[in-house]
């Protein structure tokens, strides 16, 4: 009897231990925000670098998420990368809205910050983004940092 007691208690610990892998994952998988999937809209944007961004990355505007990345292009002509948000109908932004790439943190998820402008005409269902702001790459403000630190340091005028 003893036995199947303590058989029943490390059978409960593996499957909480289980179910918390199981919300860790949905965490890192994006699956666990709740965005209602209901009507869209879809605008686009063209970014010079994108990051780390992926597909069903947040939209958000002054914190609240908006929408999600719907699909991530490259342009062979111009060589820049599309980005195709799906914006939740209930949100309407001006035509002249910026986006921009932002990252959670230090080194947290990336995701497309919106910051509305002033037009008083709202973007239209296949419409874009004009002014948009790229992805900050850490190694390259790391690189620039080193090498103006290298040129400061260079006595040899």
């Amino acid at each position: 009897m003893e036995r199947t007691v303590l058989d029943l208690w490390v059978g409960m610990f593996v499957a909480a231990g289980i179910a918390a892998l199981l919300v860790l994952a949905l965490k890192v998988g994006n699956a666990s925000t709740t965005f209602n999937v209901g009507e869209t809209y879809r605008v686009s944007a063209e970014f010079d670098n994108i990051g780390g961004l992926k597909v069903r990355a947040p939209v958000k505007s002054a914190g609240v998420v908006v929408g999600r990345v719907g699909e991530i292009q490259f342009d062979n002509e111009r060589f820049r990368a599309r980005v195709v948000m799906k914006i939740d109908q209930r949100y309407q932004f001006p035509r002249d809205t910026s986006a921009s790439i932002l990252t959670s943190g230090l080194l947290g998820e990336q995701y497309i910050g919106l910051e509305a402008g002033g037009d008083s005409e709202n973007i239209k269902d296949g419409g874009g983004f004009k002014l948009t702001q790229s992805a900050v790459v850490l190694e390259k403000l790391i690189g620039q940092f080193l090498y103006n630190k290298a040129a400061e340091g260079d006595t040899r005028k």
